[in-house]
């Protein structure tokens, strides 16, 4: 199976050189640029509001992101990068049993919705772009490649196509579901939120078979 690792997009949040870049103005940006987001949406995000907003002047901002799209891409790969570190961090317990890995993950993105702000705009990216993440795979296809390779590491086993391709479509049906849930209600429809983890542990008892931890 070809697994790929996180999208080589957190790149732009982590691994540039330090001598182009302060980590510190960087995380000022990108949360200048989440708040307006909650104000004035997507579309109305300008590089000149994210530099008065954050204190910069242009140039700094150009300095990092040379348009509102990469800057956009590197709010789209710290969500995710939160996201994954929550779950992750949910993992880190001593739970012998996988499927809570899943309420971890839903309660992760449910929360996100609710508390950080810019992501119930952009999310990861997918309303930009289905492939914002990864142009090789679905932003969905990289959540659950990156799902299967959290629990891969917990639980020791080798996932493999049929496991990816399982949570790739729970993720799908999450996803629709969640959206929705958070379309016309800041705090979530509870139904929706709810039926999302009805549907989705019901597909995976039914589908998906993992080992239990000793």
């Amino acid at each position: 199976m070809s697994d790929p690792e996180l999208p080589r997009l957190l790149q732009l949040v982590r691994t540039e050189p330090v001598q182009q870049r302060s980590a510190q103005r960087v995380a000022l940006l990108l949360d200048a640029a989440a708040a307006l987001i909650d104000e004035v949406g997507i579309d109305g995000l300008t590089t000149s509001d994210v530099a008065a907003r954050s204190g910069s002047s242009v140039g700094v901002v150009y300095r990092y992101f040379p348009n509102i799209q990469s800057l956009l891409r590197a709010l789209a790969a710290r969500n995710l990068q939160q996201f994954t570190d929550r779950v992750y961090g949910e993992l880190a317990g001593d739970s012998a049993h996988w499927r809570g890995a899943l309420d971890a993950a839903l309660d992760g993105f449910i929360e996100m919705n609710r508390t950080v702000p810019g992501f119930r705009a952009l999310r990861f990216g997918d309303v930009i772009d289905e492939r914002f993440l990864e142009p090789e795979f679905s932003n969905n296809s990289v959540l659950a490649r990156s799902f299967a390779g959290l629990l891969a590491e917990k639980y020791e086993f080798d996932p493999d196509d049929d496991l990816v391709y399982n949570f790739e479509v729970v993720v799908e049906i999450a996803d629709a579901l969640l959206k929705r849930a958070f379309l016309l209600d800041r705090d979530g429809d509870e139904r929706f939120i709810a039926t999302a983890r009805e549907v989705v542990g019901a597909y995976l008892r039914d589908h998906t078979t993992l080992p239990e931890r000793s």
